[in-house]
């Protein structure tokens, strides 16, 4: 059986490297399905050193990454990267952005780690070990659903549902103390896990932008799952609805059910 903990060690260290193409700030900026979706050249770099370093640490594993539509599964182990997640903050020098690097065993995540090199956060959890950001024990908040911080997203590029979101967020944020847009999905569920902040919605999220900060936050003590309480899977795009705890899980989850009665235009990765 794999050693999580000390497998955790080298993908911290692998992904620490990686951040040093992201801060370099040498690269270029291309539209993928539209304007609002791009990729930048430190996207396609971070993602090719490391898929062949984490392939050389664990040879019989395989890959469900962002770019290039890679996405190789039919294996035990398989990791699931997203090389920048808020390649748009990062292409307007925006900090809040991450490398994201997750381990499934039989599509359970085992291992996660999110460095946002700016800032110098690295948030990493192996499975039964706790969580932790650049090594300290974290957990998540203790506030009260009205006293606590909402971190959420429109609809980017299915901007029909930007009157659903809308609908939920305003509905959150009358009973809540206030909201946020980092524009990281991996950032604010680390954000979560560490008591940063305490809610989270977002209607449509890739495995590769959650994998890895849903066991962080898990092990912090956080909930994070579908629509309708539906446990994640990680192989499709999905809803998602975080919180610090289960309390204010489902609370949060009732308002999302009363607008969003099923999961928007997913497919099988």
């Amino acid at each position: 059986m794999l050693n999580y903990e000390k497998t955790l060690k080298s993908v911290s260290a692998l992904v620490r490297q990686a951040a040093k193409i992201v801060k370099s700030r040498d690269f270029t900026v291309e539209e993928k399905s539209t304007k609002d979706d791009i990729v930048t050249s430190a996207d396609i770099g971070v993602q090719t050193f490391l898929c062949d370093k984490l392939k050389k640490l664990l040879p019989e594993s395989g890959f469900l990454c962002e770019e290039k539509h890679l996405s190789d599964v039919n294996h035990d182990y398989v990791w699931v990267i997203d090389p920048i997640d808020g390649t748009t903050n990062f292409s307007r020098n925006i900090n809040e952005c991450a490398i994201s690097v997750a381990l499934l065993y039989r599509r359970k995540p085992v291992i996660g780690a999110v460095y946002a090199p700016f800032l110098d956060f690295i948030f990493t959890a192996a499975d039964g070990c706790g969580a932790k950001l650049n090594g300290k024990p974290i957990r998540t908040s203790d506030k009260a659903f009205d006293n606590s911080l909402f971190c959420t997203a429109m609809s980017l590029y299915k901007k029909e549902y930007a009157k659903v979101c809308n609908d939920i967020i305003f509905e959150t944020y009358m009973q809540c103390n206030d909201f946020r847009r980092f524009g990281s999905c991996a950032v604010e569920l680390c954000y979560l896990a560490a008591g940063k902040c305490d809610l989270y919605f977002e209607i449509r999220v890739f495995p590769w932008d959650y994998a890895a900060a849903y066991l962080i936050l898990k092990e912090a003590g956080g909930v994070l799952k579908g629509l309708n309480g539906e446990e994640l899977l990680f192989n499709k795009p999905t809803v998602l609805v975080g919180a610090n705890n289960a309390e204010n899980y489902k609370k949060l989850e009732e308002i999302v059910g009363k607008y969003l009665k099923s999961t928007p235009y997913y497919e099988e990765l």
